[in-house]
């Protein structure tokens, strides 16, 4: 019985494996080289075109950069990556371009401003004029100027309706390194109107020993007439003169959002539409106005309310000249605009010259300086007389730039 498969055998003679025709195993046989094509991987995240290819069949060596760089989803080769950025240059830059946006801009509200300026006072028509000193004096003017306002804004601002202008208040400004100082002259004081040239017809007019209100002096002649009278009686040297009228106080005012007082009394006045309480408050234009042109209320009359027109200005140039005004464009300049459009100078007075009167009186608020009437010494017919030996005194401090010590009413 045979135990092997069908053919198979254990006769060791026997045909050589299964289906073989020999007794011995074939030779080995040479086989041809069927060359397999390599197949197509699909590797995840590709597509086709990115088929993996060992790069046997094109002699390639393994590691050698392939042309066009390493592929990318989507077949496209990569980009190398870019030089990190000079930051140092951007911030160059952009610095560049911000100091030239500033400068632009400072330029063109410079030129806008001083266009604005009504240069009409011309004070080289002034003669006879005292030596200059070591500061910057100023004659500040309010008037009763109704230029501009209709029937509806006199009402309201309770200014009446006379023609032409008169002077409201009169002050010396003086920016000295030693310390501002600021000298009220009431429009009630006593003067000697001096021999003048006509500012309008060029004529001379002699003195003739002529003693007026200073007030008198501005409505004669204008801003010149009323600048010669305050050298001719005090001896000291203006060097710029600025005026501005009802309408535009109350502009500036009220552009700037209000001013804010502290009043320390109370007081009412029917002529000048006062009614105020004591405290701290703010006042629009129309307050504003009331403030400074009430005399009536107050038993010292005009002194009174020069030293009232006093607080207020150097309240008014300290909150105009703050950060949240001057940086903020919006405030600043319809400040500007309202206060330039109805601001009268003379023809000297420059930008500069404009804000370093406003800086003055800033300062003088501050605590950086004196404001004062100037020194009385009795009366002459209803007008004040000044005290000459205390004004000689406080001109030649001002005029030699020394700390004034001299005290005022």
């Amino acid at each position: 019985m045979n135990d092997w498969p069908e053919g198979w055998s254990d006769d060791r003679n026997a045909r050589y494996g299964r289906g073989s025709a020999d007794a011995q195993p074939e030779g080995v046989r040479s086989m041809p080289h069927v060359r397999r094509p390599v197949p197509r991987q699909q590797t995840q995240g590709y597509d086709d075109a990115a088929a993996y290819d060992s790069g046997y069949n094109t002699g390639q060596v393994y590691g050698a950069p392939q042309r066009g760089g390493p592929r990318v989803p989507g077949g496209s080769p990569a980009t190398a990556p870019g030089p990190a950025p000079d930051w140092r240059r951007r911030i160059k830059i952009g610095s560049i371009v911000l100091l030239v946006a500033v400068l632009g801009t400072t330029i063109g509200t410079y030129f806008w401003a001083d266009g604005k300026m009504r240069r009409e006072v011309d004070l080289a028509k002034v003669i006879d004029r005292p030596q200059e000193g070591d500061c910057t004096t100023y004659l500040i003017v309010g008037s009763d100027s109704r230029e501009g306002m209709s029937a509806e804004e006199k009402k309201k601002l309770h200014t009446g309706s006379a023609e032409g202008k008169r002077t409201d208040s009169m002050m010396i400004l003086a920016a000295c390194s030693s310390g501002n100082t600021m000298i009220s002259l009431p429009r009630d004081s006593d003067v000697e109107i001096p021999k003048f040239v006509g500012s309008e017809s060029g004529k001379t007019f002699p003195a003739q020993g002529r003693r007026v209100k200073l007030n008198a002096a501005y409505a004669e002649d204008g801003p010149e007439l009323l600048v010669r009278t305050v050298e001719h009686n005090t001896g000291l040297r203006i060097d710029h003169y600025a005026e501005i009228g009802f309408a535009g106080f109350a502009n500036i005012v009220d552009a700037l959002g209000g001013v804010e007082m502290n009043i320390e009394k109370g007081f009412k006045d029917k002529k000048s539409g006062a009614d105020f309480q004591a405290g701290k408050q703010t006042l629009n234009g129309e307050q504003a106005l009331a403030f400074v042109r009430t005399r009536y209320a107050f038993a010292e009359s005009d002194l009174a309310r020069t030293k009232n027109q006093q607080k207020f200005l150097s309240a008014l140039a300290s909150q105009a000249a703050t950060p949240g005004t001057i940086l903020n464009p919006f405030k600043l300049y319809p400040t500007m605009g309202a206060g330039l459009d109805t601001l009268i100078v003379d023809k000297d007075m420059s930008l500069f010259d404009l804000g370093e009167m406003f800086f003055a009186m800033k300062g003088i608020s501050g605590g950086d300086g004196t404001s004062m009437n100037i020194p009385i010494n009795g009366s002459r017919g209803g007008n004040l007389v000044w005290d000459k030996a205390k004004v000689q005194q406080l001109v030649k401090q001002i005029q030699n730039d020394e700390k004034v010590t001299v005290t005022g009413n």
